[in-house]
């Protein structure tokens, strides 16, 4: 990674983090934690004040009490707030994956809502324009991987608002798989689509206004003005059951935190042959294929990978791969969360189910590759690698990723 150009510039734009009081610090979690949304209606809104708003957001974008904030802000006449713009799965989230809602009014608010899925650079930019805003809010609540396009959402926004001379607000939200460590391999450039831009590691540990600072400092061309809302009171060590706020599915298939925290590295079966679980009630918890047998989850057991068990598992998924059949797998059972790896855990899972399952073959399309950020990972496997040697394969350019996050985060 090249060293940043512009660190000081972004430090300088982000709101800083409020210093809790003594006996704040002993509260329970949900009674410290602040969203970004949250401290900016504490403050009144001062910094949208005398501008023209639209918002980036999806079903996630809600408050303590589960009102959507594109609701509240509608409400409140100290926020001059005039079009939505929705990502993958619409800003109400009525579309399944690979789809939006297109353009249409709220009916709830009657606010315009305009698509930005699969829209970039100068195309987005001439949205932003015709839709009249003046700053554009990102709040959508992410999951931790690169692959989720949330945060590709996020830098294209970042882009197309610097080409339409737009302000760019970031309000934080917590990273459900905490923020302690950046795990898996980093994309390569000549890799890069939707489930990933830029060189970012697969688990990046980092919350969505850190992503905005890194984006801004290390990968946009030129920077956009850009302000961000951190919490308050939020750890990096903290999982999304500290912070007390309700979860809502940031996507269809990813209905709760337990999702999240295996998605990083169970997402990889979308890159094969097998069901990764979509079509059941859980999504890359339950992975497999017909004619797989327990021979799986013992293979997999063997590995003694830290802070997880399998169960040999047997499921119909009710729609996509194998939709209607009953297909043999794996269930994952993570018992001990913080030492829980889940990429590590992704490659011991893909090792062991090419070597115990001869039908096992990766998607035609290489999409393994765009998921992983380069071809090392398949053809390593391919190979005949084994679990430690594919993780050994990324670490340098792991390491060289973390030291370069390290200037944009904004939490302990």
């Amino acid at each position: 990674m090249r060293p940043s150009r512009r660190a000081v510039l972004t430090a300088a734009t982000t709101a800083a983090v409020s210093t809790a009081p003594a006996a704040a610090a002993a509260a329970p979690p949900h009674q410290r934690l602040r969203t970004g949304f949250e401290r900016l209606a504490r403050d009144g809104y001062a910094l949208l004040q005398g501008r023209k708003v639209g918002v980036v957001t999806n079903p996630t974008g809600i408050t303590r009490d589960a009102r959507h904030i594109v609701d509240v802000m509608h409400a409140d006449d100290r926020v001059d707030l005039t079009a939505v713009f929705g990502p993958e799965h619409g800003f109400r989230g009525t579309a399944q994956a690979g789809g939006s809602e297109g353009r249409h009014d709220d009916p709830a608010t009657g606010l315009p809502v305009y698509d930005t899925y699969l829209k970039s650079g100068r195309p987005l930019a001439d949205i932003f324009t015709a839709s009249g805003v003046d700053t554009v809010v990102f709040d959508i609540q992410d999951v931790g991987a690169r692959f989720y396009t949330y945060i590709w959402t996020l830098y294209d926004c970042m882009e197309a608002a610097q080409l339409a001379g737009k302000r760019f607000v970031v309000l934080d939200r917590p990273n459900p798989v905490t923020g302690r460590a950046a795990l898996g391999p980093v994309l390569h450039r000549e890799f890069a689509t939707f489930v990933g831009r830029q060189p970012v590691s697969q688990a990046h540990g980092m919350t969505v206004a850190e992503l905005a600072l890194l984006f801004n400092g290390e990968f946009l061309t030129e920077p956009v003005p850009l302000e961000t809302v951190t919490m308050s009171g939020w750890r990096r060590s903290d999982f999304y059951d500290a912070s007390g706020l309700p979860w809502v599915p940031p996507s269809p298939n990813m209905p709760t935190p337990e999702t999240a925290l295996v998605y990083s590295g169970t997402c990889l079966f979308e890159g094969t042959n097998l069901s990764e679980g979509r079509g059941t009630t859980r999504p890359f918890e339950l992975l497999g294929a017909e004619g797989i047998d327990r021979r799986w989850a013992a293979a997999a057991e063997e590995l003694g990978l830290p802070g997880v068990h399998f169960r040999e598992a047997y499921f119909a998924p009710t729609f996509s791969k194998f939709q209607g059949k009953t297909v043999g797998g794996v269930q994952l059972h993570v018992h001990d969360r913080a030492a829980f790896d889940p990429v590590r855990t992704g490659i011991g899972l893909l090792v062991t189910a090419k070597r115990v399952w001869s039908g096992f073959a990766w998607r035609p399309d290489h999409w393994i590759d765009k998921l992983t950020g380069s071809a090392r990972v398949r053809t390593m496997i391919d190979a005949g690698a084994d679990t430690d040697e594919v993780v050994a394969g990324w670490q340098e350019e792991l390491a060289a990723f973390r030291r370069t996050r390290r200037t944009y985060l904004r939490y302990h």
